[in-house]
Parts: C-alpha cells; structure tokens; sequence
C-alpha cells in the first residue's frame, strides 16, 4: 500500500526540535516544519521532556510541512527518525502520557547502573544486547520510571512503555504499539539476535507486557489518517542509523559521523553482530525482510550541546556561527583544552561520573581561544573512538560527517587532519531525515533496495583533504585531561601535569 502522491513525508523528532521534512524522489527538499522542544532540568544529571508537547508540537510541524508540500494526497508514505534512548510511559486506553519523558542524556539511574555492574551482570547484558550497563540506555529508565513514579506502577497490564518512535507512531495511529529493530537495540533489553530478552526484563523489573513489537525498519508498518487521507508508516530508524543509511554506509568500514546534540560514529559491520573489547556498542544498523544488518558504534555525549551551553547559558556568543570565526581568529588553542564531560564520558571510557573541565588557561585567554579548543575537544573524542574502533579490528575506510555541527569547515577540517583520513560532508547535512525518507521509499515500494535509494537521493558531497600534521602532542594532552577529569568525580578538579 502506498498514498496517492509521489513524496515522502519525514518525521525527524530530535532532542532541541521536532521537524518534518517532504521529499521528493530525488532527494529534494520540497516543505519543512519545525518546532522547538524544551528539556527540562529538575536535579542535576536529570533530563525531561513533556511526551505530550513532543506528540503536539510533532504533528503541527507535520501539517507544516504537508501544507507547503501541497497537501497530503501529494504523500506517498511516512518515514520516522528519532533520538534514541528516551522513554515515554503512557496508558495504552488513553493513549495519554503517565510521567515525563526521561531523556537519553538522563544520568539518574547511575548508581543502580554501577550496583547491577558491580553485581556481575555487565557480561550478560553485553553479550546479549551489545551494549553495556550505562544510564544512557532505556532499562535502568524504564526500571526508574516503575519504582518511582506512582502513576507508571499503577497502570499495571494497561501499561505502554516506548522509545520515541513507538510513541508516535501509537498516537498516529490510535493504538499501533510496535518499535522497529534500530530502535529496540537502544534499550538494552533487546537479543541482537532476537526479540526481548526475558531475563534482561526480569533483571530491570520491566513488565514484557508493556513492551511494542518489534518491526522492520522498512516495510508496510502501520497507516495513519491524522492528515486526512490513509497515509502509509512504511520506514522507521533511530537517528544515528538513519543518519548511516543516508550517508549509504552500506559496506564493512564504511563510517559515518553525526555531530548534532551529542557525537555518535557508527561503522558498517554487516551481517554479524561485532563484539568490542574496547567498550564500543554493537547495535542494528537495519532490519529489512526480517534480515539484520549491524554497525559497531561509539558515543560523544555533548558536542553541539557544547556549542549551545557556550551561546545561551554563559553568554560567550550570540549565534553559533561566531564559533568557527572566533576558532580561526587565533593559530591554536593557546594551551587551552576543553573537555567536554558535561553529562559524563561516552565511549570508551562510559563514566557517569566524570564532569566538564576547563585546562591551561591563563591572563592571555581569550573567548577565541576557549571556543577553538571547544571544537577541537569534539575532534579530539573521535580520534580517541578511531583508536577503539582500530584495537577492536574495525578500520575506517572512509568517514562522511553529518549534523548541525558539521556545517562547521574548521571542525571538518579538524577531522581530516587529526584523523588522517578525508571527510565527506554531503550538501544537505541532516542526513537521518535522508535515511527515514530512503527506508520509507523502499518500505512502499518506491524503490527496489537501499542501494538504490542512495543512488537516486544521495546529495553532491565537500570533500575534507587531510594535510600533514603531528597529532600526538594533542592527543597525549588530551589523554592527561581526560584522566583528570576522571580522577576526582565528585570534588575539585586536579589540572593534568604537562
């Protein structure tokens, strides 16, 4: 089944905006949407969101774009890309939010997390799933959400919990309840291999019953009439795989990179699932047919939330565009070294606890020197995830750069010389859109394969040559201040030695 038009109509609901994008087969961008979406911060380490605000501001920014398109007979089907990790409680009878959404970069169950570690389940949980005991995955959330918030517990059988992607399509559809397999990965309660995990359920306390089907990621989903007409739900993917499969990383070594809210590098695996010794995540790229492809990815927890941290809360900046001026006003970062460990380290080093740190500052520091070093921390973490990636067997072949940030030349630049490989940024940089729109295009029949999509949607590219540079200094400075950061979690901040 497919609608009567010949667009595609894109749900991209991110952490900072919920946007809607159409279309057309050959990748052009006919009509956008757009609509902020506000976090809240009620204790330190804790990140919220209103499930009902995201489902309402989702569908205005859907109608805008479906408008500008010229209506919804113009739309042949529906594809939903989606931060991952967040989880929403609602009432299946309803339909109807029960408590806030607990945002991915929600560091609140770090000390359970730490106690299941310490307990030695860890290697169970990694060998089933890829990922590790972190709060960055849905379990520990959900696990919060039923010991914490009475209404949740209280749902009992009638009970729904969801990523962001189950959530939406259950209000698109009056009732749907299903996830596709990207996004399952992402909980942490999900067989690579499989379906749920009972024992992983039965550890975290999260009731089977509550929990969506699993689905591909393209394919005859689900069908909606909240724009009128039946519009088919053909393609889903969390964010970052959606950002892989428009960057058509579609071979092993194949690498894609997505600066937006956070950093996160997945590389092309194929049809096994990798394992890592070096605390990378083994996750689903795609299912299609019910077949699974997988990708070894690593994780940056702030990168343009860096950026907007600088701009809105100290001031330093009035767009985020004076970054990349103000980073090549000076020849280096003048010993300045920022490490970015605002919601703790990501991959490899996973601790929650590490915090946000500023070194080598001096009388001589300026603004411009603090956003260079700013930047250069985002490049400095992927060249510490390139080393993992390279110890666990997994070389990149090639890395195309995607996300808000990357529209940043000083940063693509950066990273061809630091990483000592070349740097594709395509010309529309919001490639999960692109990918949501390539899955929904072959889930109705638009095209024959994925490999066929890229081929007809994929956009002209700027290519990042890397020049000769010595890049040890930099990073064994790095190393010294990521050690420091880590070293004293709860108190001051010892400065690393030179």
């Amino acid at each position: 089944m497919t609608g009567a038009g010949d667009l595609l109509l894109v749900i991209d609901e991110g952490t900072t905006s919920t946007r809607a994008i159409v279309f057309d087969a050959t990748g052009g961008i006919v009509a956008i949407g757009h609509e902020p979406i506000e976090s809240h911060y009620p204790q330190p380490g804790w990140v919220e969101q209103d499930p009902e605000k995201i489902w309402q501001l989702t569908l205005a920014s859907a109608r805008q774009a479906v408008e500008g398109a010229g209506g919804p007979e113009r739309v042949a089907a529906i594809g939903i890309t989606n931060q991952r990790e967040t989880i929403v409680f609602w009432d299946k009878r309803s339909g109807r939010a029960l408590a806030p959404a607990i945002v991915w970069q929600d560091r609140r169950t770090a000390d359970s997390c730490g106690r299941l570690r310490d307990a030695g389940h860890e290697p169970e949980l990694q060998t089933s799933t890829g990922l590790l005991l972190d709060p960055y995955f849905s379990a520990s959330k959900i696990a919060w959400g039923l010991a914490n918030w009475p209404e949740v517990a209280a749902a009992g059988v009638n009970l729904a919990v969801g990523t962001i992607d189950c959530w939406l399509i259950y209000r698109l559809t009056g009732g749907v309840h299903v996830s596709d397999a990207t996004n399952a990965s992402r909980t942490a309660l999900m067989d690579l291999k499989g379906g749920w995990d009972e024992g992983l359920c039965d550890l975290f306390g999260v009731p089977r019953s509550a929990l969506p089907d699993i689905c591909d990621s393209a394919g005859e989903i689900a069908t909606t009439d909240a724009f009128g007409p039946p519009i088919p739900i053909c393609g889903i993917a969390g964010d970052q795989q959606a950002a892989a499969i428009g960057q058509a990383c579609f071979a092993p070594g194949n690498t894609k990179a997505t600066y937006g809210t956070g950093g996160f590098i997945l590389t092309h695996a194929g049809r096994e699932p990798p394992s890592s010794g070096n605390r990378l995540l083994s996750t689903v790229a795609w299912q299609v047919g019910g077949e699974r492809r997988y990708a070894l990815e690593g994780s940056l927890f702030v990168a343009g939330s860096m950026m907007q941290w600088l701009r809105d809360l100290v001031g330093m900046i009035a767009t985020s565009d004076e970054s990349e001026l103000l980073a090549r006003s000076v020849p280096d970062s003048g010993g300045v070294m920022v490490v970015p460990a605002f919601t703790g380290l990501g991959a490899p080093h996973w601790d929650a606890e590490a915090k946000g740190a500023v070194f080598g500052l001096t009388l001589g520091s300026t603004r411009a020197h603090i956003f260079r070093a700013a930047l250069e921390g985002v490049v400095n973490q992927s060249c510490e995830l390139q080393r993992a990636f390279a110890a666990d067997g997994v070389n990149w072949s090639s890395l195309r750069i995607d996300g808000g940030m990357a529209a940043n030349d000083f940063l693509a630049q950066d990273l061809a010389d630091m990483l000592g490989l070349a740097v594709e940024r395509p010309a529309n940089v919001e490639s999960s859109a692109l990918g949501a729109a390539m899955l929904a295009g072959v889930g109705c029949g638009v095209f024959a394969s994925l490999a066929d999509a890229a081929t007809a949607m994929r956009p002209d590219v700027t290519r990042f040559t890397p020049r000769p540079i010595d890049g040890a200094v930099r990073m064994a400075a790095w190393d010294r201040a990521v050690g420091a950061v880590r070293m004293v979690p709860r108190g001051g901040i010892e400065p690393p030695t030179p």
